[in-house]
């Protein structure tokens, strides 16, 4: 008999307090609760976490040890699950040679149509790969770029040889090849290459290449600097140094190859034509005009192709990712971008009684997009299966069959179930959640004057249309527009011409001794602290160094290989999991040992360790409302919008004078009630002096912004035009305008902005 709930008892993952719930099967049910509740400890870490254990065990030995870890959680009883498919923001991984065809198997499809129907035949699919020497272009091996010399960073101008023009390592006064050139009585050694003539410096980069004198007058076997450059550090394939490597990232640019263009495959494979057109051409055409090219394919011997082709290509676009093309590298993603990417092979799938897990499905989408990956959950819910979504926003609580929440505060104040039911009963039940949904943020009715501006001028990276546009200093200025309208190029174009503090998307960079503590900068600090009120040496209170305990390294715990069966972890016997020696422990400051400081909170921090900086250091994670969180909690335990704010804060205590601030969507992960505390944060750091451009999509944030940048209309080539900059007030006639009168909290527009307008 199929069970109707997921029965869950005793849940104690991380900050969960011995939470009971049973979560009903075959509905769609949405996570909520403020950030660091326990929602994803719930969901990722408990439910899913023992189905995907449960599973594995099925499996042979020999095939576990292939497959994901999955380790079990501290849960009293689980029973009702079944196979579990997590589908989360992570970006997605792969190389250079990873793109959105051959993520998604729609490169695949294409391959075998021109395999079957191009003009002329080359061949088998193989010699449209290329991933396959058959089909690779052999000048840059498939990659579509290759690594060229940048020869403006060889030398400096301004100096003369004697002065160090010569910025190659060895190639100083006192290097080896200095006398390669300096002592051959052709260059002028006290003259800067400022005032050397063309013919000259030419001849100091490429030797005999270059033409006239002094090339003539070099002599024979003279190797001139860019060659001596790409012979040693470019050729060959033997393992590289270090040294080397930061040398080739520092004297090299990416360039697209001279002789594929681009489309990555050999001579043969790019002649070949498809309805006319080359799959490198094909490659660069949007999915959605691609889907519809597809139906002038008419040939019978590959009707299967284009069919499952085009279903592939409607599937993306349905789910709004029509304006990608298949050439582009899965690592310019964004992470809302790679988790609906993720979806697509589940579309056409016939398994039911699945469970589904979701974090927050709508990041990286504008309003106007939400509803195509609602649609999307609900199709997977009426296929019979379990849709399980952590997820902020209102208008996917709005369709759930149930909601959940999780609380009521973050850390040691969450972990409980504080409410299941409908989004009706939600919003009568007064938790936080509740009391976010009926809070009505107004339109800043008295947006700051601008201390002077910042231009993007002609700016035309990916989809951008040469927009130029005034970004105001000393205010805060929001970046809206559908997914894909060039949102995210305008604010690279903004980073790349002017200075700017970029944060974005991009996980927090952690291993297991990776902590808030060790990632803010402040771990130096409290060790200085320790060893100077006990005059001793810091290193004594590193569990990286002395003071680590020899029994775990410094760990705490210590992992068990029990062969084929999962490593098992326990508690070091030597130090009961403190992380550090008896020698180290007998030293305090205030009456805290060095591993009491990883059990105190932000907050507690703050109150009770006795030195101005690192007080400084600490109150910026709690400015952006982590105070719960304690500082020795891995940040591998963090969730995504923790995260967010621990790269911020960060940054916060690195920043000095004012500055520009480039912040990529910061509510993600964030609970509607923490977006007080974020908006908190950017005015403080608007008014001492800071400029603050936020790519964002929430329109609380929207609201309170004081200038509005919006682009679009559409994604893709589409988009990429400046509709509208101005004060938030003043917009009308655009995507992110009908959002915000449907929401129904926009003041009435008023005059002030420069209107639509074409970029």
């Amino acid at each position: 008999m199929t069970q109707h709930a997921i029965r869950i008892r005793g849940a104690r993952t991380h900050n969960l307090q011995h939470l009971d719930i049973d979560v009903p099967r075959g509905q769609l049910v949405v996570f909520a609760g403020v950030s660091g509740s326990g929602k994803s400890s719930l969901v990722f870490d408990t439910l899913a976490a023992e189905a995907g254990y449960q599973l594995n065990e099925t499996y042979p030995p020999y095939t576990r040890n292939r497959l994901p870890k999955w380790h079990r959680p501290e849960v009293a009883h689980i029973d009702g699950l079944s196979p579990v498919v997590v589908i989360d923001q992570r970006r997605l991984g792969g190389n250079a040679r990873s793109t959105v065809g051959t993520v998604t198997d729609v490169w695949t499809f294409l391959r075998l149509l021109f395999s079957r129907a191009s003009t002329p035949h080359v061949g088998e699919s193989s010699v449209f790969s290329f991933n396959d020497p058959a089909g690779m272009c052999p000048t840059c091996s498939g990659l579509g770029d290759v690594v060229a010399s940048a020869v403006d960073r060889f030398v400096d101008p301004d100096r003369s040889l004697r002065e160090g023009a010569v910025l190659l390592p060895g190639s100083a006064p006192d290097g080896y090849w200095y006398s390669h050139f300096a002592d051959i009585g052709v260059f002028p050694l006290d003259t800067p290459l400022r005032h050397w003539d063309r013919e000259a410096r030419d001849a100091l980069l490429y030797g005999t290449e270059a033409a006239g004198s002094p090339a003539d007058r070099l002599p024979e076997g003279y190797e001139g600097v860019v060659q001596r450059f790409e012979r040693i550090h470019l050729r060959g394939s033997e393992e590289m140094s270090e040294r080397k490597k930061q040398t080739i990232a520092r004297f090299t640019r990416s360039e697209v190859c001279p002789d594929c263009r681009g489309d990555r495959l050999a001579e043969a494979s790019r002649s070949a034509t498809v309805l006319g057109r080359t799959i490198g051409e094909m490659a660069r055409t949007e999915v959605a005009e691609l889907a519809e090219l597809m139906a002038e394919v008419t040939e019978p011997g590959v009707a299967p192709v284009v069919s499952a082709l085009t279903e592939r290509l409607r599937a993306m676009t349905a789910i709004g990712l029509g304006y990608l093309h298949l050439g582009r590298g899965t690592a310019t993603l964004s992470g809302g971008e790679a988790q609906r990417i993720k979806t697509l092979r589940h579309l056409g799938s016939s398994l039911t009684e699945m469970i589904y897990v979701f974090d927050e499905p709508t990041v990286g989408l504008h309003p106007h997009d939400v509803s195509a990956m609602t649609g999307l959950l609900g199709r997977l819910r009426d296929k019979g299966n379990c849709v399980l979504v952590v997820e902020h926003d209102p208008a996917v609580m709005a369709v759930a069959d149930q909601i959940v929440e999780i609380g009521p505060g973050a850390g040691e104040q969450g972990g409980a179930l504080v409410h299941q039911g409908s989004f009706e009963e939600l919003r009568r039940a007064g938790t936080a959640t509740a009391a976010a949904l009926a809070r009505r943020r107004p339109v800043k009715d008295a947006p700051r004057t601008p201390r002077g501006h910042l231009t993007v001028a002609d700016a035309s990276r990916n989809n951008l249309r040469h927009v130029t546009a005034d970004i105001p200093t000393g205010v805060l200025t929001v970046l809206t527009g559908v997914a894909g309208s060039g949102k995210t190029s305008f604010a690279a174009e903004l980073a790349a011409q002017h200075d700017a503090v970029v944060i974005d998307q991009r996980p927090v960079v952690g291993n297991r001794r990776s902590t808030p503590l060790t990632y803010t900068g402040i771990a130096a600090a409290v060790r200085t602290l320790f060893a100077r009120r006990n005059r001793v040496d810091a290193a004594l209170f590193s569990s990286n160094s002395r003071g680590g305990c020899p029994g775990c390294n410094g760990l705490g715990t210590v992992s068990g290989d029990l062969a084929f069966l999962e490593d098992q972890e326990t508690v070091c016997e030597t130090c009961a999991g403190r992380r550090f020696t008896p020698e180290a422990l007998a030293y305090t400051v205030g009456g805290l040992t060095i591993a009491d400081i990883a059990d105190l909170t932000v907050h507690e921090a703050v109150e009770r360790l006795p030195d101005r900086a690192i007080v400084r250091a600490l109150r910026h994670l709690d400015d952006v409302g982590l105070g719960y969180l304690r500082l020795g909690q891995p940040l591998t335990t963090l969730s995504g919008g923790e995260c967010q704010r621990v790269k911020i804060a960060k940054e916060l205590r690195d920043a000095a004078g004012p500055a520009l601030y480039v912040l990529d969507e910061p509510t993600t992960g964030l609970h509607l009630e923490d977006i007080d505390t974020l908006l908190a944060l950017l005015d403080g750091l608007v008014d001492r002096g800071h400029t603050v451009v936020l790519i964002e999509h929430n329109l609380d944030v929207v609201r309170r912004a004081d200038w509005l940048i919006d682009l679009g209309p559409g994604p893709g080539r589409h988009g990429g035009q400046l509709l509208y900059q101005g004060p938030v007030a003043g917009i009308t006639g655009t995507a992110t305008a009908e959002a915000l009168r449907e929401d129904g909290r926009t003041a009435a527009p008023s005059s002030g902005g420069t209107g639509p307008a074409a970029g």
